[in-house]
């Protein structure tokens, strides 16, 4: 039971996950039942090292704003967002647009 699919932390967007840009991360659940909402609970729950980081990658129980997603090079947009259905070898971008100055 499960599958594999890569998430990726780009934009600096990895010091949420102890400076690692790549995972490969095994989804619990049957290829064709888990969507992104799912996927963004389980990088909350498995990827994220310190839980103070929740926030931010999380805001209002969805990716916050200013935090590019890309499913397969696309446009989560263009995808269905949360409720794009994930299918085994699947990548997933995580992109922060946001630069301090």
């Amino acid at each position: 039971m499960g599958f594999k699919v890569k998430v990726e932390f780009l934009g600096g967007l990895d010091v949420i996950s102890n400076k690692v840009r790549e995972h490969s991360l095994k989804v619990p659940l049957e290829e064709g039942e888990a969507t992104v909402k799912d996927l963004i609970e389980l990088i909350t729950k498995s990827i994220i090292a310190d839980p103070k980081d929740i926030p931010v990658f999380i805001e209002d129980d969805t990716v916050r704003p200013g935090i590019l997603v890309l499913i397969n090079d696309t446009d989560w947009e263009l995808e269905g967002m949360e409720e794009y259905v994930l299918e085994s070898g699947d990548v997933f971008t995580f992109t922060s647009t946001l630069h301090g100055g």
